[in-house]
């Protein structure tokens, strides 16, 4: 008996002390000058968002107009204090200005020096990086994502893109000419053999194989909303050391040493017999031999959308890549160029169902530009100077956003002033959260914004965007180093489809589409389908 009430008191205090550790913080916003949400035991103030009230970008909206008159306020992401940062100018100036106080992300999954597993490849991802080492790996790999290097890469894509036409031309002409098909699934395929094409050096076709064995193991890791994987983030989040000890990582080890082998043989096969590609395996090679040196690039035509590398970028690197980071930036640049790019098209594609006057305008430019190439291959110059196109994209982004929040881990203590009487410090080890998806639909930025309006960047307009609320690819030196590839792609994937499919609604196509609640990104309950029907000149 006494035993047993002993190993009670043990169970009691152990929870009882794990209980205050996880809770100790819960005041921390009542000395600063700001308003705060709510806060609970371990879930912090994003209750709602776990337990699967709301989706992802309503929680955001909803953070953002709780307090709709105040420049900054706090919330509790399980554990950590954020300071939602609501001002574009207070934005501009913490990730740009004063970016030293604000140069990490917040560890989604710790970094190489906190997990001890070889195989752990997230940590040493760029994304994941901290410091210095995350500007010595900005810098070495800043060159590999110029235009000028776009413009090589540009064929691979290109090839993906006919394949993918030639295949539904096949399907439609067998049906007719009009199919239902889900859009997501389509996009994601081509994303697939694109990023298989441009980042493996693989020749994939997943439309016509699509069960194979890169496509099973990218299936499988890209799968970041599974349980396992949320779980892994949450236990990241309340006991950091502990799981960095014990050697996890988002990427599972299964597909870590596939993909892994994957490029080690594709290196190896183009050392010994001397092929150059133009990919990102041949560029992150470079990288590794130092040979990869950033020169200054005028773009007169560029994207909206498209974000500018910092002074970080442009430094000249000697500490070389090893083998084993160059695996782990080919990993992020498929994780982030794969779902980035589909989850966009998909959405755009859903606007240009809901409407249709867009469409056609946008097919009429298509057409145009098809035309004045008389029978040339497209290239990246010539869809950069479609006007239209890149309207329709930077409000499909606005809408859309494919990060809908931002955020940056304070390094060094930070004294805000915003020079209005609004004055207090944030704490090193706390966050800035930028609420992107809050900014984008704030009618004091963007008039009737829940409405589909590619004239807002027309030429006439786009003077009239505010940069701090404008940020579909991030803000400052920490920007998505990828943006150029992904407004690439996108434009390529538009081009193609309108050029010899129109879309139109289907039986089964739902709007407004009902998005999946919970921590996930943009995703649909359902799917997203349509009618593809074949165009009379195709």
């Amino acid at each position: 008996m006494e035993v047993n009430l002993l190993q009670l008191a043990v169970v009691i205090a152990v929870f009882a002390y794990l209980y205050r550790l996880l809770t100790k913080n819960n005041g921390y916003f009542h000395d600063k000058p700001i308003p705060s949400l709510a806060v609970k035991p371990l879930i912090g103030s994003s209750g709602d968002l776990l337990l699967k009230r709301v989706t992802f970008g309503e929680f955001i909206k909803s953070v953002y107009n709780k307090f709709p008159n105040v420049k900054v306020l706090g919330l509790f992401d399980t554990t950590t204090p954020m300071f939602v940062i609501r001002d574009p100018e207070l934005i501009k100036r913490i990730a740009v200005k004063d970016f030293d106080h604000f140069v990490d992300h917040r560890p989604i999954f710790g970094n190489s020096d906190e997990i001890d597993n070889p195989h752990a490849l997230f940590g040493k991802t760029l994304f994941s990086m901290n410091g210095q080492r995350w500007r010595d790996m900005r810098a070495t790999l800043s060159p590999a994502f110029t235009g000028s290097k776009m413009r090589q890469m540009f064929q691979l894509m290109d090839d993906c893109m006919q394949t993918m036409v030639q295949f539904y031309q096949t399907e439609l002409k067998k049906c007719g000419g009009a199919l239902e098909v889900e859009v997501k699934d389509i996009l994601s395929r081509l994303a697939m053999d694109v990023i298989g094409s441009c980042a493996f050096g693989l020749k994939l076709d997943s439309f016509k194989d699509r069960d194979s064995e890169f496509v099973r193991q990218a299936k499988k890791m890209l799968q970041f909303g599974r349980l396992t994987s949320v779980m892994k983030i949450f236990a990241f989040r309340w006991f950091p050391k502990i799981v960095g000890r014990m050697g996890f990582d988002l990427i599972d080890r299964e597909q870590a040493v596939y993909f892994s082998e994957i490029i080690r043989d594709t290196v190896r096969t183009r050392e010994s017999q001397g092929i150059v590609r133009y990919d990102m395996i041949d560029l992150m090679q470079q990288a590794r031999k130092g040979m990869l040196k950033h020169h200054q690039e005028t773009e007169t035509e560029e994207g909206f959308a498209t974000v500018q590398e910092s002074d970080v970028g442009k430094v000249q690197v000697l500490k070389p890549m090893t083998e084993t980071e160059m695996i782990a930036q080919c990993f992020i640049f498929f994780i982030g160029g794969f779902d980035t790019v589909s989850t966009t098209a998909t959405f755009l594609l859903y606007e240009l169902i809901r409407n249709p006057e867009i469409q056609q305008t946008l097919y009429s430019e298509v057409l145009e530009t098809h035309k004045s190439l008389a029978g040339s291959p497209l290239n990246y110059d010539v869809l950069q100077k479609m006007k239209y196109l890149d309207m329709v994209i930077s409000e499909s982004l606005r809408l859309w956003p494919p990060a809908p929040a931002l955020d940056r881990l304070c390094v060094h203590d930070y004294t805000l002033d915003d020079g209005e009487g609004l004055r207090f410090t944030i704490d090193k080890g706390t966050c800035a959260w930028i609420p992107v998806q809050g900014l984008h639909t704030d009618p004091q930025y963007y008039p009737n914004p829940e409405r589909f309006d590619p004239e807002r960047f027309s030429d006439e307009n786009k003077g009239n965007i505010n940069l701090g609320a404008y940020l579909p690819f991030g803000i400052g030196p920490r920007n998505c180093i990828g943006s150029r590839f992904a407004l690439m792609e996108v434009k390529a994937i538009v081009y193609y489809l309108l050029l010899n499919f129109s879309f139109h609604r289907s039986e089964n196509t739902q709007i407004p589409l009902k998005l999946k609640k919970g921590f996930v990104n943009l995703q649909t309950e359902k799917g997203m389908f349509m009618r593809l029907q074949l165009r009379n000149n195709a």
